[in-house]
């Protein structure tokens, strides 16, 4: 029989690469706690919680027994005409602690394409009240919203991985991404660019969707949470609806709850996904308010247009609750200010580094950014030598660990991080 690798590169096409590529595959045999073993017995620590959506680690007992639990029951069943406990209870946690007034929950099945719904609800929401011109978005630049077209479309243009699809993407509208640094103010300067495009559009404008506080897989750039506060006092003072992108920050990895926490602000729109249900299985919600939902409902058509044949699956709403439960009930908030410390005194070594920009960490992130692009054919296999899972891409090296990642290990993620930088060249 032909090896694992022989038979992948045969027939499997790996997320944002090619067929031809020589860029190397590691094959896993198991994962437990933070650490996965390799095929030939190599364990590596886990420095990216799968994507950022692992944050109790693998094969935990409490997340076990929830989707055995509810296999037991039902694997699946359809979501039009019918409902279930896993799902209701899902829905009216989520409602509980996400910011009000959010308390309508819409379930799907990636955070791609909870982007999509939020979309397509703000569009539903002004055609309901006769203002058909609001059709477009507004968004930051070196932001990231998913692979689907409409997350695409709300994708930074030029330094985005999407460029490829301009012509056949709605033309949306982007500002400049607010230079003001978490924790600093933020002035009339970063506000300038959105403050333009608002005054000038917004009769065609939906709504302004951002990542709050941390711009993910465009950048993992961090800033000032007060320009959330004077977005959300732009969005209510022109009449365009806020779309707060929480795939990535949701669950605490920023030290909050939800990013928008920084702020104390409350978006009409929230995407949540990734570390919904603990990296177990794809599950996405994206929740508005009731005045929204209704809305949509008391008008023509008479119905939000959008139904995932997966939506609200029992076992991913099953393992869900127990994720969430399982955070809420641990100490998230020290763990996650302890992974900040130890992340920061460790990656600022790599300040003194001629080959790095900048190092930046804020809750369980930790980045690292280059001068230059990494190259993925060498630096990946260096840090498997090193004995730890780090996945880099562009000029970014980070880390965002599993949140029950001990210090020891921790400390190896980023002496990993240290030692494979120092060896780049200048």
């Amino acid at each position: 029989m032909s090896s694992l690798l022989e038979r992948d590169s045969a027939c499997v096409w790996h997320p944002y690469s090619s067929m031809h590529s020589e860029l190397p595959v590691f094959p896993v045999q198991s994962a437990c706690g933070v650490r996965f073993t390799l095929q030939d017995g190599t364990q590596l620590i886990d420095g990216m919680s799968s994507w950022w959506c692992a944050i109790h680690g693998y094969n935990h007992s409490v997340l076990n027994d929830a989707v055995k639990n509810q296999l037991e029951k039902m694997s699946h069943i359809m979501f039009g005409g019918l409902t279930h406990e896993p799902a209701v209870q899902l829905a009216s946690t989520l409602v509980d602690i996400t910011p009000q007034p959010l308390n309508t929950v819409f379930f799907s099945d990636s955070g791609s394409v909870a982007v999509e719904v939020a979309m397509k609800m703000a569009i539903q929401y002004w055609g309901a009240l006769g203002k058909n011109r609001k059709q477009r978005f507004v968004s930051l630049r070196s932001g990231y919203h998913g692979d689907t077209f409409g997350a695409m479309s709300v994708c930074d243009p030029v330094t985005g991985m999407h460029s490829l699809f301009a012509d056949s993407l709605t033309q949306q509208f982007f500002v400049e991404a607010p230079v003001c640094k978490f924790g600093e103010p933020c002035t009339d300067s970063d506000l300038q660019s959105l403050t333009k495009v608002l005054t000038e559009h917004h009769k065609e404008i939906a709504a302004l969707i951002v990542e709050p506080v941390v711009q993910g897989a465009g950048g993992m750039r961090f800033y000032s949470a007060d320009y959330l506060v004077k977005a959300r006092q732009l969005c209510d003072e022109y009449n365009v609806l806020l779309i707060a992108d929480e795939i990535a920050t949701g669950f605490g990895r920023s030290g909050k709850l939800f990013a928008c926490e920084h702020a104390a602000i409350s978006p009409d729109i929230m995407c949540v996904g990734k570390a919904l249900t603990g990296g177990y299985m794809t599950l996405a919600a994206t929740l508005t308010t009731q005045k929204i939902s209704q809305t949509i409902s008391d008008n023509s058509p008479g119905v939000f247009m959008h139904g995932p044949t997966f939506m609200a699956n029992p076992m991913a709403c099953a393992v869900a609750n127990a994720s969430i439960k399982l955070l809420l009930e641990s100490d998230w908030q020290l763990k996650v200010k302890n992974i900040e410390r130890i992340l920061l005194a460790g990656l600022q070594k790599c300040r003194e580094l001629p080959q790095v920009q900048d190092v930046r960490v804020l809750g369980a992130i930790g980045v690292v950014e280059l001068k230059q692009p990494v190259n993925m054919k060498t630096i990946q296999p260096a840090f498997v030598q090193q004995g730890v899972w780090v996945r880099p891409f562009g000029k970014l090296v980070y880390l965002m660990p599993p949140f029950i990642v001990s210090d020891v290990d921790l400390k190896a993620l980023t002496d990993a991080v240290l030692k494979v930088v120092s060896s780049l060249d200048n």
